[in-house]
């Protein structure tokens, strides 16, 4: 369809330099609100009770499990014929790297509304950087790739990341991963996040129409 190579590649009809800088801009940000929300200790998102849980059931850091995690997710592409960009490898790689790195320069704070800070900037800055990278159209991560492409066969986005979040997040918490108010919130919150920025910081090409993802088909 129409918006298929605006998702999962490049497209052509913007400054390939400002589609690098947007996509490395928004993974950084998106590895940043991932470990503010562990750092704020108020419940991570639910991909992170997956990650926390295969963690503390079979060792290794969250960021690693990031990082197998995403390896496993892309072969759930495969049914859904998308297929992974610069974006996608550039995720897959880097995320659970700034996770591992912020968690061992940074440390919970102890006071309660320094945490909540940290949550709901978290939550916040996730549904931001998420429209940054997807929108620079080099290739959404391995899970955003999976919820577009679901969203690109009728569904829309903010029905489609909400329902993938709830079913990571009961997974995540079965294997003992960290759920709180803020995995709440998260799960609650970054399927209408995502469903606004997405488009907002979508770069336009001759074939992009991310507006169809939003009113489904």
């Amino acid at each position: 369809m129409a918006t298929h190579a605006a998702l999962s590649g490049f497209v052509p009809g913007a400054p390939r330099a400002r589609r690098l800088v947007q996509l490395y801009v928004g993974l950084l940000g998106f590895g940043v609100s991932a470990s503010m929300l562990l750092l704020g200790s108020l419940g991570v998102d639910p991909w992170d009770v997956f990650h926390q849980g295969l963690s503390r059931q079979l060792g290794l850091g969250v960021g690693t499990w990031a990082l197998i995690v995403s390896a496993a997710v892309l072969l759930l592409w495969i049914p859904l014929r998308q297929w992974p960009g610069l974006g996608t490898i550039s995720n897959g790689i880097l995320v659970g790297l700034i996770i591992d790195s912020m968690l061992a320069i940074f440390h919970t704070p102890h006071a309660l509304v320094l945490r909540w800070v940290l949550m709901l900037g978290g939550v916040l800055l996730n549904g931001v950087a998420t429209g940054a990278y997807i929108g620079a159209g080099l290739g959404p991560g391995p899970r955003d790739g999976l919820m577009m492409g679901w969203a690109a066969r009728g569904h829309q986005i903010r029905v489609v990341r909400t329902c993938i979040e709830l079913t990571v997040f009961a997974i995540g918490w079965i294997l003992g991963g960290n759920v709180g108010i803020g995995t709440v919130i998260y799960a609650l919150s970054i399927g209408p996040l995502a469903h606004a920025f997405v488009p907002r910081f979508a770069i336009s090409g001759p074939t992009q129409q991310p507006e169809a993802l939003l009113e489904g088909h």
